[in-house]
């Protein structure tokens, strides 16, 4: 790889990653940034907090709203007594053992609340949306966290093979002295600075080594997957050069962000909620309007009637006089038997139902409806501090962050310059030196100016990548 093309690999802003299979190139487990994202998003805890936060705000939503439903119960009672008992059939004392059933449904729904039940819907609808921005604000931020670490990956990757090219150029240097150094043509001093400036290279390349597996492993751990040094990314477009004229100014990305940003969503209906709070307090104020209605029945193992056996006709006690005698009256005598009412005809016999409007009014009741007007108006003006204070941060970040990429575009185009001028310095030195117009000293010292000017060219230009990239979160680009 040229260094024509290292440096303007560097400079990476298109992040899109065609692919979104992971590929196996040898032993390597090769990731796309878009992979890298989801599995992050897939795996990470406060993501899965916030979805069940949000699947929370959505069954308080679906309650408000079942709320309006009417009510509908059952009631099934069966028991026994003995002793001393009413007989539900005739009203009177009995002194028994019997069994007894009672069986009921009814109903009711709330005609008025003062909008307290309406309020309500509307209280939890704007709190699940205020849920279901917390958790996109929670993906974006672990988004832009995976870019960033993947771009460390990136950026360590290039200054590995910028460290690898640096060694390659001054062993070939060793090499050709040593070849002199066998014909006793070659200067000790020389042959042993650029050895030591060889060992310097190869320090230099396990370093790097060493930082690139770090930010694997910073990479994997936001991924939450197990470390392995055979993870691997794949490389983005390498078809544009750093964005030296950002299209906004930080006013402008402010009033983007304010506008887009799931923060801020979040926090102004989480506001706009507790505003609700306040109404749906209010309204359990009122007097409250009902409908209910009833059906009910029920068995006693007392519950007999009275069929007719037989009639008889014999004198009674009472007489008539007739001619002068005394007639006995005869009366009938009626014979009954007792017989059990059936259970199911109990059941038929004994149906009853009700319908009933009333109205419950709410005089005294401790105050608490009072104290909790006033909690929810507490509730609410920390809601609308809250969003206040997450506007003004948003503002402060943005400028911040603003200043951070003007800062990195002067600093690139500086360093731009710095590397092209310290590599013609180089390219000069280096025939120089082959020809022995200059010793080594001035060699190792051209070198290792261009050598550093190529490693903050390609820091400064990730950088620069990352601040972009995190003005393009402000304002709600994708970003992959």
């Amino acid at each position: 790889m040229s260094m024509r093309s290292i440096v303007t690999l560097a400079f990476v802003l298109s992040l899109y990653c065609g692919s979104v299979t992971a590929q196996g190139t040898g032993d390597s487990l090769r990731l796309s940034l878009q992979q890298c994202v989801e599995t992050a998003i897939k795996n990470n805890a406060d993501v899965q907090r916030k979805d069940l936060l949000k699947q929370s705000a959505h069954l308080g939503w679906t309650q408000a709203r079942e709320n309006m439903i009417p009510t509908l119960n059952a009631d099934a009672y069966h028991g026994n007594n003995q002793g001393r008992s009413i007989n539900p059939y005739t009203n009177s004392y009995i002194d028994q053992q019997l069994s007894y059933a009672n069986y009921s449904i009814y109903s009711s729904v709330t005609l008025f609340q003062g909008l307290s039940l309406q309020n309500a819907i509307k209280q939890n609808k704007l709190a699940f949306n205020a849920a279901s921005y917390e958790e996109q604000q929670q993906k974006e931020l672990l988004t832009l966290n995976v870019i960033m670490s993947y771009l460390q990956v990136l950026t360590n990757e290039d200054l590995l093979a910028l460290a690898y090219q640096q060694q390659g150029v001054s062993n070939k240097q060793v090499e050709r002295l040593d070849i002199r150094d066998k014909d006793s043509a070659a200067d000790p001093k020389e042959l042993n600075d650029l050895r030591g400036q060889l060992a310097n290279d190869q320090l230099t390349v396990v370093t790097t080594q060493n930082s690139l597996e770090n930010a694997k492993l910073s990479l994997a751990q936001l991924m939450n997957v197990p470390y392995t040094n055979k993870l691997a990314v794949e490389r983005v477009s390498a078809d544009k050069a750093p964005q030296l004229l950002y299209d906004a100014n930080a006013e402008e990305v402010y009033k983007s962000a304010s506008g887009n940003l799931a923060i801020v969503k979040a926090a102004d209906l989480r506001k706009e909620s507790a505003e609700k709070a306040i109404q749906v307090a209010k309204g359990k104020g009122w007097p409250v309007v009902f409908l209910s209605g009833s059906l009910a029945t029920n068995y006693s193992s007392a519950g007999t009637l009275q069929n007719l056996v037989s009639t008889t006709h014999q004198a009674g006690s009472s007489y008539v006089e007739y001619n002068g005698s005394q007639l006995p009256v005869i009366e009938e005598s009626n014979t009954y038997a007792a017989d059990k009412i059936p259970y199911t005809k109990q059941l038929n016999n004994n149906l009853n139902n009700s319908i009933s409007i009333g109205v419950t009014i709410p005089i005294l009741n401790n105050f608490s409806n009072k104290n909790k007007i006033a909690q929810a108006r507490i509730t609410a003006q920390d809601a609308a501090i809250t969003a206040n204070s997450v506007r003004i941060q948003l503002q402060q970040n943005v400028e911040q962050a603003y200043f951070n990429m003007t800062a990195a575009q002067n600093k690139y185009k500086v360093l731009k310059l710095q590397q092209a001028a310290f590599k013609e310095s180089f390219r000069v030195a280096e025939v120089k030196f082959n020809a022995g117009a200059i010793n080594s000293v001035d060699y190792v010292v051209a070198k290792n100016n261009y050598d550093k000017s190529n490693i903050n060219l390609i820091v400064a230009g990730y950088d620069l990548a990352i601040r972009i990239k995190l003005l393009d979160y402000y304002q709600g680009k994708p970003l992959w």
